[in-house]
């Protein structure tokens, strides 16, 4: 399959809009629906930031977590988070969890309540989500660009 066919294939859906956010909750945490991919690989962007961010607190590493239906409780999934917070010094990078859904995930996946610490400025922050067919799966955090990428 060459690169255009591929591009075409992908199906990207915003789940956090850029934003600043200084002491609590981003607005606009929303879902993407996974029906018909193979793999989503969700990327965090972060802006200037002056203070922690997290899932639910800034002391929980920010997570994924999945549900049925777009409106019912959604639960973490194992291993889908990252291996700290992103703290107040991680100004510019682009961190990745990628889901391999052959492994029975539920079809609806969103970030855990991702939530900024209360600095002078605070964290700027936006998260969009990728999807890919059956026959296309992502690579490795370093040829992604990425600067930390969590398989679950």
């Amino acid at each position: 399959m060459d690169l255009r066919a591929i591009l075409k294939a992908l199906k990207i859906g915003q789940l956090v809009p850029p934003q600043l956010k200084n002491a609590g909750a981003f607005a606009g945490n929303t879902y993407m629906d996974t029906l018909g991919l193979s793999a989503l690989l969700v990327l965090i962007e972060m802006g200037a930031t002056d203070i922690a961010m997290g899932s639910t607190t800034i002391t929980t590493p920010p997570l994924l977590e999945e549900c049925d239906t777009t409106g019912g409780t959604y639960t973490a999934i194992t291993g889908a988070a990252l291996a700290a917070v992103i703290s107040a010094t991680d100004d510019n990078k682009l961190y990745g969890i990628h889901l391999d859904l052959a492994k029975s995930h539920k079809r609806y996946v969103r970030i855990q309540a991702p939530t900024a610490g209360t600095g002078t400025v605070g964290v700027n922050m936006s998260a969009i989500a990728v999807g890919f067919p059956s026959d296309q799966m992502p690579k490795s955090a370093a040829e992604m660009g990425l600067a930390e990428l969590i398989e679950a």
